[in-house]
């Protein structure tokens, strides 16, 4: 079984359940880490609204949060969900901001994560 995350009449993902379940829980413990709603509804009848100006804002929220970060535990535990958040905001076609550029590694690697994530996401 699939779930949809869509914007408007968009799907921009289509995970199975599990996946979906899981994506939508590591939401909300990054919301109470940021102080940020992410713009992600509930899930409702398979399907899961994206409030586009509310998910930049968490989005960039989520990156500066990442960012000067260096506790290796912290960082494994943060950039899978950072990277799929990344995918999600390309195809949301949300404003990302890049990190200063002391912190541009990370953000990288990320970065690369997130392309790699993306072209196996399905719509």
């Amino acid at each position: 079984m699939s779930q949809f995350f869509d914007l408007g009449d968009e799907t921009l993902w289509c995970p199975s359940t599990g996946a979906a379940r899981l994506i939508l829980r590591y939401v909300r413990v990054f919301e109470d880490e940021t102080g940020v709603p992410s713009g992600l509804g509930p899930m409702e009848n398979d399907e899961c609204q994206i409030d586009p100006a509310a998910f930049e804002v968490f989005v960039n929220a989520l990156l500066e949060w990442q960012e000067g970060r260096s506790h290796r535990v912290i960082d494994a535990l943060s950039e899978g969900f950072t990277a799929t958040v990344l995918a999600l905001a390309r195809r949301a076609r949300v404003e990302v901001r890049p990190p200063a550029p002391g912190e541009q590694v990370w953000f990288r690697r990320v970065r690369a994560w997130a392309d790699e994530l993306e072209r196996g996401m399905s719509r």
